[in-house]
């Protein structure tokens, strides 16, 4: 199973939808595919979220493949919800909530998972709730992850700015002539794209500090 094939691979399954759903399913339009990626649950999309908005994810793969394996005898099988293809190589993501990780099925399913993605050389992760706040923050700035919606002119402006060390507050005012709202957003889509960058772990509000990224 080659990296290359995997990055156009389509969803091993299609949503399941029926009445009365625990999970909620949707697609999300991610930047670093410049196209929809599906989920099946509110953490899978939060998962979603922290790789559209990693700079170092080149690709991201929704339910990539089926693993099937023997373990002590029996057919195992088992569907990761994503494939990422980052600069440091590829991951295989599962996405579960931290209460379930203990219950024998799936512990004993991410183990023999981990064995297997890990003898091609790859990295396998689990991944479960994030801290609240960093959460937030990332959705937030999600809202501004669309390139076509920012003049290219106001970005190259922001860009030239001395804003390093610089509140957010003051940031606003760093073009002159220009509406503090548009330039506002503009620092917000750089702070997606990690060309700015401030403490994910604290709200984000008028006061927090700019950073220019290394």
């Amino acid at each position: 199973m080659a990296e290359a094939s995997l990055r156009s691979a389509a969803p091993w399954r299609t949503f399941r939808w029926h009445k009365g759903q625990k999970h909620y399913s949707g697609t999300y339009w991610a930047a670093t595919m410049q196209d929809h990626v599906i989920y099946e649950s509110r953490l899978e999309l939060a998962r979603l979220l922290f790789a559209d908005f990693d700079p170092s994810v080149r690709d991201i793969v929704a339910q990539p493949f089926l693993l099937k394996v023997v373990v002590e005898g029996r057919v195992r099988k088992h569907i990761p919800d994503y494939f990422l293809v980052t600069e440091h190589g590829p991951v295989v993501v599962d996405v579960k909530p931290r209460r379930r990780l203990e219950q024998p099925v799936v512990a004993s399913t991410f183990e023999w998972t981990r064995r297997v993605v890990e003898s091609r050389g790859w990295r396998y992760e689990v991944w479960s709730e994030p801290p609240e706040t960093e959460l937030e923050n990332v959705r937030f700035l999600a809202g501004y992850r669309r390139d076509w919606l920012f003049s290219r002119e106001l970005l190259q402006e922001v860009r030239r700015a001395a804003l390093d060390g610089v509140t957010l507050r003051d940031a606003a005012r760093c073009v002159p002539g220009c509406e503090e709202e548009r330039v506002r957003a503009a620092i917000h889509h750089l702070l997606w794209k990690n060309e700015l960058r401030v403490e994910l772990t604290c709200p984000l509000r008028p006061s927090t500090v700019l950073r220019r990224s290394a």
